[in-house]
């Protein structure tokens, strides 16, 4: 055996072993009680045993390898652009001083610990943590954020589980979304969420169960945003089958939202198709909407097609919208086009009105040359 196969064979020795150790890793967690515990076998009666144990309110938490991409995610409680609500992507290194588990922590225990004892992350994190909120003995809660945040637990008891594989945490938290939930459900959203994160092909299979037709919803609803977000290529697919063939307007509607969401090169091209050609007004509506979010030439091309040839008046008026979203008021001159030459009235008004909102200079412009 050569000393140079030696050497690369070691080296990737070294890599599996601190990546298994990272995943392992409990992150800063500050003003609470942490200890430490192997994940146990089979994992989810294991997780179901120690919740049950919990005499009091208390975190569970571990840690699992993260999508592709920049998903730091820390200090979000509500608001954010995750459906969740829980969990928040942040383009800095790191947001704050420590991000509070608790609702009731104090600002004095959340900046007990300085932010300069964290070392600074050059790079997005490959892990997350995700976490439960344990109380009366059952999952309450489900919240993900970064490997690299810190936590303040509230006082609360924190138990990590170490070396949790990512199939048995998708398997948990898939078990933890309820048949039937309530409309603000922070174990569905939060479970939904975690799983279209974790880096494993499970993921893919749990949300294509969720989505599928016999399911509530209101969780496909969710789910779709999720394909988008964060699934590539294979939630790129099943959005597109859903558009095309579901029985459910709002699913479908949320297809429109996840593809909108999507990083893929073709969610441009999607979008221009169903705003074009989808049979459902209000898809054609909707792609519309979301093309003028998206923006970009393409967008602008297909928007102003939707207004000249969309049968539906109720249509043209979501694209005169989509246009008055353009960025960097793109949208001003087609405006002032749609507002001059369309043979619609309903149609010229709502661009009349998008342009005196606009307040633009070139709108005010043609408003004088109207009044003369």
């Amino acid at each position: 055996m050569s000393k140079r196969f030696t050497a690369v064979a070691g080296a990737l020795l070294t890599a599996v072993a601190l990546d298994t150790a990272a995943a392992a890793q409990a992150p800063r967690i500050g003003n609470g009680r942490l200890t430490t515990q192997g994940a146990g076998t089979p994992f989810v009666q294991s997780f179901r045993s120690l919740v049950g144990a919990q005499a009091d309110v208390a975190w569970i938490g571990y840690m699992v390898p993260v999508v592709d991409g920049d998903r730091r995610m820390c200090c979000g409680d509500g608001g954010g652009t995750h459906i969740s609500g829980s969990v928040v992507m942040v383009d800095g290194h790191n947001c704050c001083s420590a991000c509070r588990l608790e609702p009731s922590a104090s600002q004095t225990a959340t900046a007990a610990r300085p932010q300069s004892a964290a070392p600074i992350q050059l790079e997005a994190p490959s892990q997350m943590a995700v976490l439960f909120r344990v109380a009366d003995k059952q999952v309450e809660r489900v919240r993900v954020f970064s490997s690299d945040c810190e936590l303040d637990a509230g006082g609360r008891p924190v138990v990590w589980l170490e070396n949790v594989r990512p199939g048995d945490s998708i398997a948990l938290l898939e078990s933890l979304i309820p048949k039937e939930p309530e409309r603000k459900d922070r174990v569905t959203d939060g479970a939904i969420s975690a799983i279209a994160l974790h880096r494993d092909a499970g993921a893919d299979a749990a949300l294509d169960r969720l989505v599928a037709p016999g399911q509530p919803a209101s969780i496909r609803k969710k789910v779709t945003f999720w394909l988008g977000h964060a699934r590539g290529a294979h939630g790129m697919a099943v959005l597109r089958q859903i558009l095309d063939n579901d029985a459910s307007k709002d699913v479908r509607k949320g297809a429109v939202f996840g593809i909108s969401q999507s990083e893929q090169p073709a969610s441009y091209d999607v979008l221009i198709q169903a705003a074009r050609s989808n049979s459902d007004p209000d898809i054609r509506g909707e792609a519309i909407f979301w093309l003028g979010q998206k923006a970009g030439a393409k967008a602008s091309a297909a928007i102003t097609e939707s207004i000249d040839k969309d049968p539906e008046t109720e249509v043209k008026k979501r694209a005169v919208f989509a246009l008055s979203q353009l960025p960097k008021g793109e949208g001003v001159p087609l405006l002032i086009k749609v507002a001059r030459t369309n043979d619609n009235a309903a149609v010229r008004k709502q661009a009349m009105f998008w342009l005196g909102q606009s307040k633009d200079p070139r709108a005010i412009d043609f408003f004088a040359e109207i009044l003369k």
